[in-house]
C-alpha cells in the first residue's frame, strides 16, 4: 500500500473539482509508482531498513495485529461491505485531512465524492487517512478490495481538531478520542458470540475494557489521555506498571500484536517470534513523553476565579495531587476505592486492587471524569469530593475550584 503524500507526482490541475472515486484510484495508481517511498503503515511489518520513529510507531504501527482483526474477526469484510465514511464518523473514527490530496478535499466539499459509499472508505484507507486504522487495498477483478486491516495506538489515543468538518481535521496525538465507540466497531465482526457482541455494544463512546478478553468481566474505563506523561510514573488507573509496561500490555493482549508480554501477577505469559513490540517500546515512550499537555483555549475559564480556586485546591486537594506530577503515585502511594467512594469493581480485577491519584492534565479536554466516567463535568467531580471527603466548601469555593481545574 502506498500513501499519496509520499508520492512525488503532483495532482492533475484539471478536473479537480469533479474528481470521482474512479478518478482518485487512477490518480493514485499513476502517482504512486513502484519506486515511491513506502507508506508509514509498512512499519508494522518489521521490514523497514531504518528504525521507525516514535511518531510512526504511534500512528501507523500495527505490530502485526492484522492476524487478529483480519484473520480472526474478519473486520475487513465488514468494512468492505457496509462501512461508509458517514458510518465510520458516527462511531468516532477520525480522518486526517493532511493525508488527503487537494482533489479529494474539493470532492468532499462539492459533494462529488460519496460519503455514503463503502468504496470511499477504501479510498481513505488507501491514503492512510483513517486515524488509527491501517488497511491494505488491492485491485482484484477490476475493483478495489480491502484484504488486510489492523489498528494502531492512535485509534484510541488520537483525535482531530475538526478543522474541515466534524471528525475530519488535523491530528491531535495523545488526545483521547472520546467519540470513539470501540465496542461498536468490534461488534461489527460476525465471529463474535451474541454474548460477546452484547458486551461490546454496551460500552459506548470513549470507553474500553482492557481486561474483558482476559478475565471475562466487564467494567469499561474512560480512554485516558496519552499526553503530559513525562513526569508520570505509572500510566494506568491502578498503577500496574510504567508506561512501557502498559504499551506492551495493550499492543500484545488488546491490539493482538505479534510480540511478547509477561506478568506473573496476572498469570499472563505471551511469547511470539518475531517480537514486533518490545524493540519499539523505547521510541514509543519517548514520543509519548514529548506530547505536551494542551493549554486550555483562550477565554475558557475565569482567570481571577481560577486564582482563588488554586487556594482552595492547595488547602483541600494538594495532599494527594502533589508536586509537578499532581499525583502522589510518583511517591508509591495508592488508594483503596473506599477512600474516595469510587466503584471498586475494576480495581478488584487488577494486581494492586487500588487506584492511583490521577495526574491532572488537560482536564478541560477530556470529560467525563473518574476511571469509569461517573462524573460528567468538573463540577460533578468537585461536588463528589466535597461530599465524600467532608470538605464543607461553600458554593463560591466550589465554583472557584472548578475554574482552577479548567486551567490545568
Amino acid at each position: 500500500m502506498r500513501a499519496s503524500k509520499f508520492c512525488s507526482a503532483s495532482l492533475p490541475h484539471t478536473g479537480r473539482a469533479a474528481m470521482t472515486l474512479p478518478a482518485i484510484a487512477l490518480w493514485l495508481a499513476a502517482a504512486c509508482t513502484p519506486g515511491a517511498a513506502p507508506a508509514p503503515a509498512a512499519v508494522g511489518s518489521g521490514s523497514a531498513s531504518v528504525p521507525p520513529s516514535g511518531q510512526q510507531i504511534f500512528r501507523f504501527d500495527t505490530f502485526g495485529d492484522e492476524q487478529f482483526w483480519t484473520d480472526t474477526l474478519h473486520l475487513e469484510r465488514a468494512i468492505q461491505q457496509g462501512v461508509d465514511p458517514t458510518t465510520a464518523l458516527s462511531v468516532g473514527l477520525k480522518v486526517d485531512m493532511d493525508a488527503l490530496p487537494p482533489a479529494v478535499v474539493t470532492g468532499i466539499q462539492q459533494g462529488t465524492i460519496d460519503l455514503h459509499a463503502p468504496a470511499t472508505t477504501l479510498a481513505l484507507l488507501k491514503l492512510n487517512a483513517v486515524v488509527g486504522v491501517v488497511g491494505r487495498v488491492e485491485t482484484m477483478g477490476g475493483r478495489d478490495t480491502l484484504t488486510r486491516v489492523g489498528v494502531t495506538c492512535a485509534l484510541c489515543h488520537s483525535t482531530v481538531d475538526n478543522a474541515f468538518a466534524r471528525g475530519i481535521g488535523h491530528r491531535r496525538d495523545g488526545w483521547p478520542n472520546g467519540d470513539l465507540n470501540v465496542g461498536a466497531i468490534v461488534a461489527l465482526s460476525r465471529a463474535l458470540t451474541p454474548q460477546q457482541r452484547a458486551v461490546y455494544s454496551g460500552w459506548g463512546p470513549g470507553k474500553y475494557d482492557p481486561r474483558f478478553n482476559q478475565d471475562g468481566k466487564n467494567t469499561p474505563l474512560v480512554l485516558p489521555p496519552a499526553y503530559g506523561l513525562a513526569r508520570v510514573a505509572n500510566e494506568t488507573y491502578t498503577a500496574d506498571g510504567p508506561i512501557s509496561y502498559w504499551n506492551a500490555y495493550v499492543a500484545v493482549t488488546q491490539m493482538h500484536g505479534h510480540g511478547n508480554f509477561a506478568d506473573p501477577r496476572l498469570g499472563i505469559r505471551i511469547v511470539q517470534t518475531p517480537d514486533l513490540v518490545t524493540p519499539k517500546l523505547a521510541a514509543l515512550r519517548a514520543y509519548q513523553h514529548g506530547l505536551p499537555t494542551p493549554a486550555p483555549p483562550a477565554g475558557s475559564f475565569d482567570a481571577a476565579r481560577a486564582g482563588r480556586g488554586r487556594a482552595v485546591f492547595d488547602r483541600t486537594c494538594a495532599g494527594c495531587h502533589v508536586g509537578g506530577s499532581l499525583t502522589d503515585n510518583n511517591r508509591g502511594v495508592l488508594h483503596a476505592p473506599a477512600e474516595t467512594a469510587m466503584d471498586g469493581a475494576y480495581a478488584a480485577r487488577t494486581v494492586n486492587k487500588r487506584y492511583r491519584t490521577t495526574p491532572l492534565r488537560g482536564l478541560w479536554q477530556h470529560p467525563p471524569y473518574f476511571h469509569d466516567g461517573s462524573a460528567r463535568t468538573l463540577a460533578d467531580v468537585v461536588a463528589h469530593y466535597d461530599r465524600v471527603r467532608s470538605l464543607n466548601l461553600t458554593a463560591e469555593e466550589r465554583a472557584n475550584l472548578v475554574e482552577y481545574l479548567k486551567s490545568l
